[in-house]
């Protein structure tokens, strides 16, 4: 094995690591959305305004803050990927506060599938008859961890609201994903502040000032969202995902949800059934289907071999 070599896998191990430090911090998001105890808009209010200057640091310290880095399309781009991200943060917020952690987690992972399809929809992208399968069994396991079928889960405003967030968090998300995709020559650092920027000026008139009151533990857990969660959580992601395989990013993807139902479960006891873990196991299928091109017909080939 020659010294490149060994550079090279040491410094895939690093960035894997960091991946997975990235995605079980994920899965403490929605501990910290509760505990901060106050309205969604005004806890991605303050995510934004913290993750702002948490990103602003880094970004000073890497030197990002360059006329090159800010062309006027991906500027463009970037401020509308934000509005979008916004409404997303705020979406999934709404959601956690009304269907739990667990849920909202899982069902907010069919957000790949909608990737596909929106961009099938709009740009004409290709989709071959093996994604569509794994996007059925995507959308057949969303039915399941939603529990809408379940005569036990309460069918209430509150419920299908939260649902309904979730899908709209997942939906805008894609719009994200696509948007971003096309911004090229920008740092996902100095992305992710324009996003966090965008959503203090927006949110900003939203917030009651005169009435707002926080308590010392709820600053920490605002803080927390924006220094750890968004920042940190950013920088980590987007340092490893050059570093690392697509294979290896599909898998450890998944990761994030799996954290979430456990610390849903250690923090707050709150436990999915069995058919809304059939769920997860068929959204989580699907995701590796799609995003490692896995074929039926070897599929098929493997099983009657």
């Amino acid at each position: 094995m020659t010294a490149r070599s060994t550079s090279r896998n040491s410094q895939e191990r690093f960035a894997m690591m960091a991946f997975i430090a990235a995605m079980l911090m994920l899965g403490t998001l929605g501990i910290f959305v509760n505990e901060a105890r106050l309205g969604s808009v005004t806890i991605v209010f303050f995510r934004c305004v913290f993750g702002a200057v948490a990103l602003s640091v880094y970004c000073l310290w890497k030197r990002m803050f360059r006329r090159a880095n800010f062309q006027v399309r991906n500027v463009w781009l970037a401020v509308v990927s934000g509005v979008l991200m916004v409404v997303n943060w705020v979406a999934f917020f709404e959601a956690i506060q009304r269907v739990g952690i667990s849920v909202a987690t899982v069902v907010f992972h069919v957000q790949p599938f909608l990737v596909l399809l929106i961009g099938a929809v709009i740009f004409n992208e290709r989709i071959t008859l093996d994604k569509f399968g794994w996007i059925g069994i995507g959308f057949a396991g969303l039915l399941l961890a939603t529990g809408l079928h379940l005569s036990g889960v309460p069918l209430d405003a509150g419920y299908t609201t939260g649902i309904a967030c979730t899908l709209v968090a997942a939906l805008v998300y894609a719009g994200v994903t696509l948007i971003t995709k096309a911004i090229t020559g920008m740092p996902a650092p100095l992305i992710a502040l324009i996003h966090c920027a965008v959503g203090v000026l927006l949110l900003s008139f939203w917030i009651a000032w005169p009435t707002l009151a926080v308590s010392r533990v709820q600053w920490s857990w605002l803080i927390g969202l924006g220094v750890i969660h968004t920042a940190l959580v950013y920088v980590l992601v987007y340092g490893a995902l050059p570093k690392l395989k697509n294979a290896s990013i599909a898998v450890l993807t998944f990761i994030y949800p799996a954290a979430a139902v456990g610390f849903d479960f250690l923090v707050y006891g709150h436990t999915l059934n069995l058919l809304q873990v059939a769920g997860l196991i068929l959204i989580v299928l699907a995701g590796a289907g799609v995003n490692l091109n896995w074929h039926w017909r070897r599929i098929y080939a493997w099983r009657i071999e």
